[in-house]
């Protein structure tokens, strides 16, 4: 057997890895992951959009020395199926180099370790004018001064500073890149609160870690509110190969109870809706995130319904781990084992969301509202007749109980059923999905109970009121009244 070796076209190859399809956010992600790795608890991202731009981060992690540095700067450095240490962020050994050339031409790293600079440099027009992989060495005191920020790694005991500059990738198609690069900041922002949220916010069992965006420091979103009333079940345990997975489900509030900034924070730019599901964790590192892979489908009784899924750096391979981190395929085993999970987390989710509607159905309440089966299989809802509010105009003139019925069917026929679709299927909450307020249940209760002169018909009245809307939501109201406020009514 004759063979031949054929290294890859190191231009071709340098600019191909380019096209994974990283984005600004998973990019600088990645790079955090490395600090992660090396046990940084300080971590800052320097954004200059102006002149000379670049992209720098820094971090107060180990350093590497001269060997250390060129292994980390050799693409496939490392091998996917090595065995790592349990707080390893890496997999591939081609993070730094991909996610930074995704970005940009030029990547430096700069890496104190001892007392000691080390600089090395990717230049992607350099490797194409060689033709050859051809890892740049800064050594000179006019070289690694000219580099940005050198200064803050200058400052640091042990750390490592990764530049990028030559932003070709960011520029393209942007015709005000200032600007431009301020939103995308608010995205990297918004990326790295949820993805390290763990991480920041200090979970026991990890190392604190802070953030910061030129000087002002990332907070951490926690995408199930667990500092709220959220349901959390009870954990799962499931093992593959010997290895614990651990499976967390959430149930978040009722959208009506929650604020605008709560709702954000959930939603984040995709929406409540779309951010139901698996929440994949990796050593705590958040890696996809609204998604039920294809296990059940995205509903709308289902959108609080959250699984925080908690696996080791040991299962890549049978998550099918991509080089972005950013997808990870449950194995079968999983699978089967998250079925009854998902299940048993959907149902409880719908008796959350539809429990307001549960009052509709009780037969013991008199409701404002009733719904009604259509001739042709669809429903209708109408003004309740018999509702104390609505028979309160029984006792006047002909004329005004015909205003009043037409009014009431009026609002019936102006029902704006699409415009309440479009705000149900919303995160943002109708805000006249509320509990009216004791002071107005005890404003409407006076002026009915003002209409009756005996008290035997106010007495009538109150048992009533007791079992309906909204009045059978106050029972301390009802007693005050039976108790004290019929005799007077109610003044």
């Amino acid at each position: 057997m004759k063979t031949i070796s054929l290294p890859p076209h190191a231009p071709t190859l340098i600019e191909s890895t380019r096209a994974i399809g990283y984005t600004i956010e998973s990019a600088i992600a990645d790079i955090i992951d490395n600090s992660v790795s090396a046990m940084a608890s300080s971590i800052e991202i320097f954004f200059f959009p102006i002149g000379d731009s670049y992209i720098a981060i820094l971090d107060n992690g180990n350093g590497m020395n001269a060997g250390e540095l060129e292994t980390a700067m050799r693409y496939g450095s490392q091998n996917p199926n090595d065995k790592r240490t349990a707080t390893d962020l890496g997999r591939f050994g081609l993070g730094l180099k991909t996610a930074s050339t995704s970005q940009c031409r030029t990547l430096t790293v700069a890496s104190k370790k001892d007392g000691i600079i080390e600089v090395r440099r990717w230049d992607i027009d350099h490797v194409i004018q060689t033709e050859d992989w051809s890892l740049i060495i800064l050594e000179t005191e006019e070289e690694i001064n000219a580099i940005p920020r050198i200064e803050n790694l200058r400052e640091l005991e042990n750390g490592t500073l990764v530049v990028w500059q030559n932003l070709d990738r960011l520029k393209v198609g942007e015709l005000n890149f200032d600007r431009s690069m301020g939103r995308k900041m608010d995205d990297v922002r918004s990326h790295l609160s949820l993805v390290f949220h763990r991480y920041l916010a200090g979970e026991a069992g990890l190392k604190k870690l802070q953030i910061k965006m030129n000087g002002t420091a990332i907070d951490y979103t926690d995408p199930f509110l667990a500092r709220r009333n959220t349901q959390i079940m009870a954990d799962e345990e499931l093992f593959i190969d010997g290895i614990k997975v651990i499976v967390r489900p959430y149930i978040l509030p009722h959208i009506s109870s929650l604020s605008s900034n709560e709702i954000e924070e959930l939603g984040g730019k995709e929406g409540l809706r779309k951010s139901q599901g698996f929440y994949v964790y990796r050593n705590k590192r958040l890696l996809v995130w609204g998604t039920w892979f294809r296990m059940m489908r995205q509903g709308e009784l289902s959108k609080l319904a959250r699984i925080q899924v908690d696996i080791p750096n040991d299962l890549d391979s049978l998550w099918t781990l991509d080089i972005k981190k950013s997808t990870a395929i449950p194995p079968e085993v999983v699978r089967n084992n998250l079925s009854s999970v998902i299940e048993r987390l959907a149902e409880h989710s719908k008796r959350t969301w539809v429990y307001r509607g549960k009052k509709e159905t009780h037969d013991s309440i008199i409701h404002v509202w009733l719904r009604f089966k259509g001739k042709q299989g669809g429903s209708y809802y109408a003004i309740n007749r018999d509702h104390p509010l609505v028979e309160a105009f029984n006792e006047t003139s002909p004329q005004i109980k015909r205003n009043v019925e037409n009014l009431l069917k009026a609002i019936e026929t102006g029902i704006p059923l699409s415009s309440l679709y479009l705000d149900l299927n919303s995160d943002k909450p109708v805000e006249n999905d509320a509990d009216t307020t004791i002071q107005e249940v005890e404003t409407l209760l006076q002026g009915l109970l003002a209409q009756i002169t005996t008290s035997a018909g106010k007495a009538e009245l109150m048992d009533r009121l007791a079992v309906s809307e909204p009045f059978v939501n106050y029972p301390q109201l009802i007693e005050k009244y039976k108790t004290g406020g019929c005799t007077n009514g109610g003044n």
